[in-house]
């Protein structure tokens, strides 16, 4: 279109000179009485028709070239479009190949495994629960409880470790329990201290709402005689840096106020479900410390949760300090482990 454009001047300079000789042409021929004016005419209109005829030539010649360069420039702009089109349909195919080798990956290696790990939580969960739900029916049975009882499990302890507890309460048959942290385990446990003929229970609360809660939970099982909660709020004590492993752990800077425990003796078992984790590291060592001098010869620590890193190292340090003690694992849902002097 350019070169049409460049040729549009040149033919219009050409019409003008064959249309000025045109009109002079005439004129000359019959001053000089060469040509009779129809002859003039004739004349002209040949030299006027030649001119055009010529002018249409060049313009012809002109219009091919550039409907030539015009068919270069279009082959030129399908070939660059083919080669783009051709370059994206290779990367489309390069993408897609790639995609289909990281899905044949993932069917061969990944979802094999992926399905085992779930089929193996699945289980394990399924055995879990059959296992707290037995654990439920034998203490239901066995302690002669309320048709409903409060929930255990989650921020409960779990029928498995309340099993635990129960069989400890037949064997020692003690006048004084103590629970760090309270709720639907105190209820429990008061029912198994019924049935044992005697004690009581005093179970350690640090959050004054939650221990409201607990005492009505007590109240509507009749268990006031045996159950009391206490409410000791957290309060200040010395943290101190110990050696886990590799680690140096800074331990909590909380516990429960001790004021609450300053009348408690001849304890005979102790469950140590409490303080809460967030408390920070090492928040339940302080409970074996605190309460041993009180304690029978024959007392039991159950530390519950045993399954985290925290608490399996609390219970190193328990052993280090006091080498009378001797540790039994529990097989409980969340883990339980019990202390008590060697050879009693």
């Amino acid at each position: 279109m350019r070169s049409l454009r460049r040729a549009r001047r040149p033919l219009l300079i050409a019409a003008a000179v064959l249309a000025s000789a045109a009109l002079v042409a005439p004129t000359v021929l019959g001053v000089f009485a060469l040509l009779t004016v129809a002859e003039a005419v004739i004349a002209t209109g040949l030299v006027v028709l030649t001119g055009a005829v010529a002018v249409l030539g060049v313009a012809l010649r002109r219009l091919h070239r550039s409907m030539r360069e015009v068919s270069m420039e279009i082959r030129t702009q399908t070939r660059t479009v083919t080669e783009t089109l051709g370059r994206d349909r290779l990367e489309t195919i390069r993408a897609m190949d790639a995609t289909r080798a990281r899905v044949n990956r993932i069917q061969s290696h990944s979802l094999p495994k992926l399905t085992r790990e779930i089929t193996g939580a699945v289980t394990r969960q399924g055995r879990h629960d059959y296992e707290q739900q037995v654990a439920w029916n034998e203490l239901s049975r066995y302690l002669d409880t309320a048709p409903f009882m409060p929930p255990l499990r989650g921020w409960a302890a779990s029928p498995d470790v309340l099993r635990v507890l129960v069989r400890h309460i037949d064997r020692l048959r003690p006048d004084l329990v103590v629970e760090f942290g309270s709720g639907a385990s105190s209820v429990w446990m008061g029912y198994a201290l019924r049935r044992a003929g005697g004690g009581r229970l005093v179970a350690v609360e640090h959050d004054a709402r939650y221990a409201e809660l607990s005492r009505a939970l007590v109240s509507s099982h009749g268990l006031d005689d045996i159950v009391e909660v206490r409410t000791a709020p957290l309060t200040g004590v010395e943290a101190a840096t110990v050696t886990v492993g590799d680690e140096e752990v800074v331990t909590a800077d909380r516990w429960y106020d001790a004021a609450v425990l300053a009348d408690l003796d001849g304890i005979g078992l102790v469950f140590v479900d409490g303080p809460p984790k967030a408390t920070g590291r090492h928040a339940r060592y302080p409970a074996l410390p605190a309460l041993m001098p009180h304690c029978t010869e024959d007392v039991v620590f159950v530390l519950d949760d045993a399954d985290r890193p925290d608490e399996r190292a609390i219970g190193d340090r328990w052993l280090a300090e006091h080498p009378e003690l001797h540790r039994t694992e529990e097989h409980a849902e969340k883990g339980a482990h019990v202390f008590s002097r060697k050879g009693v």
